[in-house]
């Protein structure tokens, strides 16, 4: 998804994707946040279920623009490269120094099955602390 608000919320985002008919439809969502401004980066990387749920998605998200945030923003959907599917989207991540402990939960990637958050698989290797902006956080 990419012109999302930069207001927005991870939370945000979920209940707009739910209130518009995709509630339990997808399985991994990542809303990309500035460490040093706390701001969205106006894009996020969402894997629907099914083909069908993306095509779905597709059709009602591009060009969308009823945000719950003044914005004057119109959404673009297009495909992840090369991350694609969510098992590409938990090798990316699960290492990832977003995964690290100092890093606040609304700003990692978050999983779901059926509708509800599920814990994302444990690291394969040590997460390293992110470079820069962690000092700012509210843990």
């Amino acid at each position: 998804l990419r012109n999302l608000p930069n207001n927005y919320t991870r939370d945000g985002l979920l209940e707009l994707i739910d209130e518009e008919g995709f509630a339990g439809r997808y399985d991994f969502l990542y809303l990309p946040i500035d460490f040093r401004t706390h701001a969205a980066l106006g894009y996020a990387f969402l894997n629907l279920s099914t083909p069908a749920d993306a095509e779905e998605f597709h059709w009602r998200f591009h060009g969308f623009s009823r945000w719950s945030i003044p914005s004057s923003k119109m959404c673009s959907v297009g495909w992840s490269h090369p991350h694609q599917g969510l098992e590409e989207h938990v090798a990316r991540y699960r290492n990832s120094p977003l995964m690290h402990d100092s890093v606040p939960d609304t700003y990692r990637p978050a999983l779901f099955a059926g509708g509800v958050r599920v814990p994302f698989p444990p690291p394969t290797k040590r997460v390293k602390p992110p470079r820069q902006g962690t000092q700012r956080m509210l843990v």
